[in-house]
């Protein structure tokens, strides 16, 4: 077994190498982008399963590979089925059902971010202002990939994590200066393929635990602790029932592609006929990424007691330490790159969408003559100031997280997500509807949310932790609610006036 001192020199090369390939499709991207407008949705005609294959990146993340295994570690087969099968088939089926009408809008109004789409749909700069504003609550989700990044290469190198999450921040942020959408397709495709064949090896990991068969494997995990193989987790406050495990994560699955390094990505097909080949492709991956939450399973078998030499493990160690103690050191650094991968892969994603958004969603509007001319150098500034905030916030919750980062960018992006939601259905497959409808349903989501979660309303909200699952799904069925009526009560008075 290979310990974290003799992988170190490894790791530092298999990163320098890495960081090479990276900056080299960069640069190759970078040199066709002359305007904000290619930095966001680019200017070159990709194959549309690439594009796919960078949907998938962009939507499996480190927490996918990471954050998450590391509940279904501490609470067993009810995190697998809220995480692993649940949360996915929600969310593909949303992804098929919203992709093709707001691929086909966008294509026609030329929107390159979410707010810029929201705006022109319902004719509404102060609406795509407001959407500009809220989208920084995706910063928390910019936190999460920092910290679990910081944590595995951390690990694996057994460096200190500031000067690790440093090297990642001026890294990463650095070359999002420049690359924008064409260099983002280039590198999530070549990081989608790694993700692919770590996730495989990450699935199968576990193999001598299936030597009995499903019944085997539950045996063990019965033998550790009998709730790590009920379906439901009463002593969990993500698992505690089937509203939880399945309900709230139906709604937060058919609602969370509502954000723009997800939905919006439709948007870099130049033909639009190709939209079923870009889902096909990136559907393909992403079931496979979703199912590598199998591998908090088996850390919790490797480590019965999430212990490791007498020391306990926080939540999102886990995965980390179980790829440094299982594996074998070749393995091990593919294992590495690819959790890296999955990290960049979204990382990028939401620095291109969220820095594009600040420039041209919020500071153009407030300064349009300053903006009209240097769009492209001030969204440079944008995405420093952008890295400075999300590394603060990233070593925040390194020296003092709330159980896991994971509570605290759900907070932050299901709030965002269940704003968009109803204003993306409508505009999608509803005609005229009108602006107070969706905006006031945009506030409602965003309060109810908040609400329940920091005014702890309710039977759910009364643990020192909390599951932002359900305040988001709350506000999410509240709004959808508000809107529609409010949609009915819009559509009668028409009718009596045409009358």
């Amino acid at each position: 077994m290979q310990q974290p001192d003799s992988w170190s020199q490894y790791i530092w090369i298999l990163l320098g190498l890495y960081a090479l390939v990276i900056l080299f499709f960069v640069i190759r991207g970078a040199k066709k982008a002359k305007n904000i407008s290619d930095y966001a949705v680019g200017n070159i005609g990709f194959p549309s399963w690439v594009v796919g294959l960078s949907l998938a990146a962009s939507m499996t993340s480190a927490a996918t590979f990471i954050i998450n295994p590391g509940f279904i570690a501490l609470y067993g087969v009810s995190g697998f089925i809220s995480f692993g099968v649940v949360f996915p088939l929600a969310a593909i089926v949303s992804l098929v059902i919203f992709t093709k009408g707001f691929a086909k809008y966008g294509s026609a109004v030329k929107a390159t971010t979410m707010a810029q789409w929201i705006g022109t749909r319902y004719k509404s700069r102060s609406y795509a202002f407001f959407f500009g504003v809220i989208a920084l609550l995706l910063i928390t989700f910019i936190v999460l990939i920092n910290v679990g990044l910081t944590q595995v290469i951390a690990k694996a190198a057994g460096a200190d994590p500031f000067y690790i999450l440093l090297g990642i921040t001026v890294f990463v942020f650095g070359y999002m200066m420049f690359g924008g959408a064409n260099s983002m397709v280039y590198t999530n495709t070549i990081q989608a393929i790694i993700m692919f064949v770590v996730a495989l090896i990450l699935i199968f990991s576990g193999g001598e635990f299936w030597e009995g068969g499903l019944t085997g494997l539950l045996e063990e995990l019965q033998s550790i602790d009998p709730s790590l193989t009920q379906s439901t987790n009463p002593s969990s406050f993500l698992f505690r029932d089937y509203w939880e495990i399945v309900a709230a994560q139906i709604v937060i699955g058919v609602a969370v592609v509502c954000q723009p390094h997800i939905i919006t990505k439709s948007l870099l097909l130049k033909d639009t006929k190709k939209v079923n080949n870009y889902l096909f492709s990136g559907i393909a991956f992403v079931v496979v990424f979703f199912l590598v939450v199998l591998a908090g399973l088996y850390a919790r078998l490797t480590f019965p007691d999430l212990q490791v030499q007498g020391t306990s493990l926080k939540m999102d160690e886990i995965i980390p330490t179980y790829v440094v103690e299982r594996f074998s050191l070749g393995i091990g650094l593919i294992i590495v790159v690819g959790l890296i991968s999955a990290g960049l892969s979204t990382l990028e994603s939401l620095i291109q969408s969220l820095g594009t958004t600040i420039t041209s969603d919020i500071l153009k509007p407030l300064f349009p003559k300053t903006l009209e001319k240097r769009a492209f150098g001030i969204n440079k500034l944008v995405i420093v100031l952008l890295g400075a905030v999300s590394f603060w916030f990233s070593w925040q919750q390194l020296t003092n997280p709330n159980v896991s980062v994971a509570i605290f960018a759900q907070n932050g992006v299901y709030a965002y997500f269940a704003a968009a939601f109803v204003p993306v259905l409508f505009g999608t497959f509803l005609k005229k509807v009108p602006l107070y409808v969706v905006f006031t349903a945009s506030l409602v989501a965003i309060v109810v949310h908040f609400g329940v979660y920091y005014g702890r309303i309710g039977p759910y909200m009364q643990e020192p932790v909390n599951n932002p699952g359900i305040s988001a799904a709350l506000g999410i069925i509240i709004s959808l609610l508000v809107g529609l009526g409010l949609f009915w009560v819009s559509r009668t008075k028409n009718t009596r006036a045409d009358v």
